[in-house]
């Protein structure tokens, strides 16, 4: 592999019922794990959402509520895929604005605090678009040369991630690109650090409801308080707290808000 790692790199990919973060739960997960020599462990799992699959979504990935009826759910299953990522950063494509939400969500409501934010996380997608802006499958025919089999398998996808994010950083060794102002700058290398930095530097929250500023301070990205400080806001109208708490939103956004709060009490 071209990809300097630290710590095994785990990439993973869900089929879900729908594509509501809250609502909707996994019904397929492949992981495949990299180790820092580049020897790959996969592992792949049918779980039963416990809820109808709808059509629409059946048509896109092929699994129908039969296909699943005798699977295990998420929660019987979610200690060993927490297992299989420990110590692990994590990569994915699109993964920072659905499939981490989503498996964070499934993770809290199975009873575990499996928390990412102590792991390097790598968006093939978020790279891709900034530097050639397409699909999962053109990525792989650009990067790796070869066609994307069995589109939407998890397994399938979850393979053709890593080895995009694998070509990406040979393919963008030594190219610069300007940013806003003009400078010139190397976006893409070959380092988990800055390939974090890259993709989730500003990550508060996986629904981005939170993300942090130029400053590294915490900052509302929605609604009426949107760039404005989740602290300062919080404590200029502490009701909007309450009023998120008991709203539909992310599990992971509460809890993130929570600590912000707690954080800002003792400060």
């Amino acid at each position: 592999m071209n990809l300097k790692l630290r710590n095994p790199l785990v990439v993973f990919d869900l089929e879900t019922t729908g594509t509501n973060v809250t609502k909707d739960r996994i019904i397929e997960i492949s992981m495949v794990k990299a180790d820092v020599s580049g020897e790959r462990t996969i592992k792949t799992y049918r779980v039963n959402p416990e809820m109808h699959i709808p059509s629409a979504s059946s048509k896109v990935h092929g699994i129908y509520d039969q296909d699943i009826k005798d699977k295990p759910t998420f929660k019987q299953i979610a200690k060993e895929v927490a297992a299989f990522m420990k110590g692990c950063d994590i990569g994915g494509y699109n993964v920072l604005r659905f499939d981490l939400p989503v498996i964070t969500e499934e993770f809290l409501r199975a009873g575990i605090d499996f928390d990412f934010s102590q792991r390097k996380i790598v968006d093939a997608q978020k790279i891709f678009f900034m530097m050639e802006p397409r699909t999962l499958s053109a990525a792989l025919k650009f990067y790796c040369g070869r066609e994307l089999e069995d589109a939407h398998s998890a397994e399938a996808d979850t393979i053709a991630t890593l080895d995009v994010i694998d070509a990406q950083v040979k393919h963008y060794e030594g190219v610069t690109i300007k940013d806003k102002n003009g400078a010139e700058y190397e976006p893409v290398k070959n380092d988990m650090n800055a390939l974090h930095d890259l993709t989730a530097k500003n990550l508060v929250d996986f629904a981005g409801r939170m993300v942090l500023n130029n400053e590294g301070d915490a900052i509302f990205n929605f609604g009426k308080y949107k760039g404005k400080s989740v602290v300062d806001t919080l404590k200029k109208d502490p009701h909007y707290y309450d009023w998120i708490i008991n709203n539909d939103f992310a599990l992971d956004t509460k809890n993130k808000l929570t600590q912000l709060r707690l954080k800002s009490q003792f400060a």
